[in-house]
């Protein structure tokens, strides 16, 4: 067994400072960066995603991030305020603010400045 302290989770994006911007102004998280334009998203004291920048990033095809919410039209509406657009799916129903309640959770997918998807899930 790999002996560690923690576990964190990583992705990349193709401009650190937008988004920066768009984490901490439009997600409302705690970004901090380090020295070498490293972005960590603070979930909370003890867990954070690391953020890196890649030149030739390509955004990811599937969700690579996503915020559980106690009431998710209340977290729609807000994003929407903020100019996030939702995203829709083929075979994906949504409902008009673009969350999907048909199997599962209630999801709403949206995708960040660099084109990574993203989402809101509200489980109960």
């Amino acid at each position: 067994m790999v002996q560690h302290t923690r576990v964190f989770s990583s992705f990349a994006v193709n401009d650190a400072a937008k988004a920066k911007d768009f984490y901490e102004g439009v997600l409302g998280l705690r970004v901090t960066e380090d020295e070498n334009g490293l972005l960590s998203l603070n979930v909370s004291d003890d867990t954070w995603i690391m953020v890196y920048p890649k030149e030739d990033h390509v955004p990811a095809t599937f969700t690579v991030l996503n915020l559980e919410v106690e009431d998710i039209d209340r977290a729609v509406d807000d994003l929407t305020g903020r100019g996030v657009r939702f995203e829709r799916y083929e075979g994906m129903e949504t409902d008009e603010k673009g969350i999907y309640r048909e199997w599962g959770p209630a999801i709403a997918w949206f995708t960040d400045p660099s084109g990574n998807v993203m989402a809101v899930v509200q489980r109960s």
